[in-house]
């Protein structure tokens, strides 16, 4: 389970992860929604214009949707795409398996899915890991869309 456990530089929530293997009889599960609203805590999420200006002045901004739903809804110009199952090793500047890209625990890192729910996870377990700046896309890509922002014509950076 995330949960918030202190403040962190310019006033951010840091999420650390529980391990809920302990959860015992007489604890009542919390349910997906209320972990969601925990890991939002803090995260000064952005919406679609903010996503873009972030790109602009050299955001990272990473999409960790499927291979199948970036062939339906289309890839974005200027981010980077990471599989949500490897997204910590990527990003943390302490892994070997880093990307070139991840040099600071002070980058700015917007992560987007197709709806904004399982990146605002992804957002507050790379905060949990000291990406302090770590935030995502309210809405995710349909939000994108919806405000007729641009996608790509060109392949998408994939980073495995």
């Amino acid at each position: 389970m995330l949960h918030a456990d202190r403040t962190c530089p310019k006033g951010s929530v840091r999420v650390s992860v529980s391990n809920t293997a302990a959860l015992g009889p007489q604890q009542q599960p919390v349910g997906v929604d209320a972990i969601v609203e925990t890991a939002r805590l803090g995260a000064g999420r952005l919406g679609p214009l903010e996503t873009l200006a972030a790109l602009a002045r050299g955001a990272l901004v990473v999409d960790t949707r499927t291979e199948s739903q970036r062939a339906e809804q289309g890839d974005l110009p200027g981010v980077l795409v990471i599989d949500r199952t490897v997204l910590e090793w990527r990003l943390d500047p302490r892994s070997d398996a880093r990307i070139p890209e991840a040099t600071s625990y002070d980058l700015e890192v917007v992560v987007l899915c197709r709806q904004g729910y399982s990146s605002s996870l992804a957002a507050a377990s790379l905060r949990a890991l000291g990406l302090w700046r770590a935030t995502d896309l309210i809405g995710g890509v349909e939000a994108w869309q919806a405000a007729g922002l641009p996608f790509s014509d060109v392949p998408a950076d994939v980073r495995r």
